[in-house]
């Protein structure tokens, strides 16, 4: 955007890093707020925007995820749970989801539209659970076949209710990351 500088601090060898901006249409802080504004507005005016990512070979940034939902492999490898997790939303039957690590493996808690599950299972309902373990598996594989190995699924679970959101319909992740 013309008028807007945007920086990659501190890029790994991958060139990844925090996205960072300057311009004068950037905030100037935090209202009666100073110390949260030196958080996130450096002495020379770059706002840290908190999200990671990098410029591809045409110099187009590439927002990777949020840094502060980015989930470290067991070999160094950054894992972005917003990248799996929007695969995971183009699936059959699926209405939103959670990517979170759980006890060193990647779990995704899913909430599957069911309305459209029993449209589907309308001569099956007796079935239905045993349906949502074999789409499970089936989502698991889906998921799998798109991502690099180390953000490979190791489990599925089904959330019986929709997840909690904010005001702006954004999953509450701390509620679920435990």
């Amino acid at each position: 955007m013309k008028g807007v500088d945007v920086k990659i601090h501190a890029p790994k060898k991958s060139g990844e890093g925090e996205i960072w901006i300057k311009s004068p249409s950037v905030m100037k802080g935090y209202y009666k707020q100073p110390e949260l504004t030196k958080e996130v507005i450096t002495r020379d005016g770059w706002f840290k925007t908190g999200d990671l990512g990098c410029f591809d070979k045409k110099g187009r940034l590439q927002i990777k995820g949020r840094k502060k939902t980015m989930i470290l492999g067991a070999s160094g490898e950054n894992i972005y749970p917003e990248e799996i997790e929007s695969i995971i939303n183009t699936f059959r039957f699926v209405s939103e989801s959670l990517v979170m690590e759980y006890k060193g493996k990647l779990v995704a808690m899913v909430y599957f539209n069911i309305e459209e599950l029993e449209k589907h299972l309308t001569n099956f309902k007796n079935q239905a659970s045993s349906y949502i373990e074999d789409l499970k598996k089936e989502l698991r594989e889906y998921v799998n076949s798109k991502v690099n190995n180390f953000s490979k699924l190791q489990m599925v679970v089904e959330k019986s209710e929709p997840f909690e959101k904010t005001p702006t319909h954004k999953i509450k992740r701390f509620l679920y990351n435990n």
